[in-house]
C-alpha cells in the first residue's frame, strides 16, 4: 500500500496536523500531546527542606545557585550542585533539601506564597539555592510509552560536555520566566520542549543506562530501522527489509534488536501501531476499516485481533468506550 493512509493516522494523533516524522522521541512527544507546565522557581536560604507530592508525569529541573539534596522516597539521597539537571520519571513524593534532618515543609504550603512566579524560602538576602523545574504532563493512555524506556532519575551533571545545549537553554529559560515579554507562555512552551527533547537526547547516549526505543536510537543499524518504522507505520515490513536497512543479517538483526529494545522488531511495530490506533479511535471518526489499512493491515478483522491481543478488547468496544468517558 501507499503511504497515505499511514500519514492521516498519524496527522490524527498530532495537533499540528504533520505527518509520520521518521524520528522517534518527535512521534511519542506528539502522540503524548505533551505540555509543559511551568511552576514557581524556588529561591531558598539555609536551613530549608520541602517536600512535594508525586508530579503527574515527568519533572526536569536544574540548580542554578547552590546546591541541595534530592530525596524521593525508597531512594537513595543525591546532591545536587550548580549546574546539575535532573528529570524525575513518574516518580513518587520526594524532599528538596539543603541538609537531610531538617524536618520538611510542604510545597503547596510554599507555593501560597507565590509571588511573580517565585516563591521564597527564608529571607532574601541569605539566599543560597536557586532551583527552577518544569512539570511535563501527557496523555495517560499511552503515557507508559515513554516511561518504560526511562530510569526514575536521569542526572546531567554540570561537568558533563553533552549537558553545554542543556545549560544554554535553561538560561533562555530562565531568562524568559523573569521577564514579561508578550507571548511569553508559548516561548516558555517550546524552550521547555527543546530542553525535554535535549534531555532525552543526553540520556540516550549514555548507552551504558538506556532501555528500550531510546536507548536504540543512538545505534547506527537498530536506530535507522527504527526511523523507518516510524516514518512509514503503514508499510508491510517484513524481518528482511528491516534487516537490509539496518546492513545487517536477519538473524543478527533479530537479536540486537531485542537485545537492546527488550522486544522483537515486529512486536516493537504492533505494538507501535497500537498506540496510534487508541489515540486514532479516541479522537477521530474513521471508520475501523480504514484504521486497519492506515496500520498496515489487509482487512479489518486482521487488524481487530491485533488490537484484541495488544490493548484487551476490540477497536469497537475501545471507541465506545473513549467516548463515553469523554461525555
Amino acid at each position: 500500500m501507499n503511504n497515505v493512509s499511514s500519514q492521516k493516522l498519524y496527522a490524527s494523533s498530532r495537533r499540528d496536523g504533520s505527518v509520520g516524522s521518521g524520528d522517534p522521541i518527535v512521534d511519542v512527544l506528539r502522540l503524548l500531546r505533551t505540555q509543559a507546565v511551568v511552576p514557581a522557581r524556588v529561591h531558598a536560604a539555609s536551613p530549608w527542606a520541602v517536600r512535594f507530592d508525586p508530579p503527574t508525569h515527568v519533572k526536569l529541573g536544574v540548580v542554578l545557585k547552590g546546591g541541595c539534596w534530592m530525596a524521593l522516597d525508597g531512594c537513595e539521597p543525591v546532591l545536587l550542585r550548580k549546574g546539575d539537571f535532573f528529570l524525575l520519571n513518574n516518580p513518587p513524593s520526594y524532599t528538596l533539601a539543603d541538609v537531610l534532618d531538617v524536618p520538611p515543609g510542604k510545597a503547596t504550603a510554599f507555593h501560597e506564597s507565590e509571588h511573580d512566579g517565585e516563591v521564597r524560602i527564608g529571607a532574601k538576602d541569605d539566599e543560597d539555592t536557586y532551583v527552577c523545574c518544569i512539570d511535563f504532563v501527557f496523555e495517560e493512555a499511552n503515557a507508559s510509552v515513554l516511561f518504560d524506556v526511562l530510569p526514575p532519575v536521569v542526572l546531567v551533571r554540570a561537568g558533563d560536555p553533552r549537558g553545554a545545549l542543556l545549560a544554554n537553554l535553561s538560561a533562555l529559560t530562565v531568562a524568559e520566566m523573569e521577564s514579561a515579554g508578550v507571548g511569553r507562555p508559548l516561548v516558555l512552551e517550546h524552550l521547555a520542549q527543546l530542553i525535554l527533547v535535549h534531555m532525552l537526547r543526553v540520556h540516550a547516549d549514555q548507552t551504558d543506562r538506556p532501555v528500550g526505543w531510546l536507548g536504540a536510537l543512538v545505534e547506527d543499524g537498530i536506530g535507522a530501522a527504527l526511523r523507518a518504522m516510524h516514518a512509514d507505520v503503514g508499510r508491510r515490513w517484513t524481518l528482511d527489509e528491516l534487516a537490509a536497512i539496518s546492513h545487517m543479517s536477519r538473524s543478527a538483526f533479530a537479536a540486537a534488536f531485542k537485545a537492546k529494545v527488550g522486544t522483537a522488531p515486529l512486536t516493537y511495530l504492533i505494538e507501535w501501531r497500537m498506540s496510534l490506533a487508541r489515540d486514532a479511535l479516541r479522537s477521530d471518526t474513521r471508520s475501523i476499516s480504514e484504521l486497519a489499512a492506515a496500520t498496515g493491515y489487509e482487512s479489518e478483522s486482521a487488524f481487530s485481533t491485533a488490537f484484541r491481543r495488544v490493548v484487551g478488547s476490540s477497536p469497537r468496544y475501545f471507541r465506545d468506550e473513549a467516548r463515553r468517558q469523554a461525555r
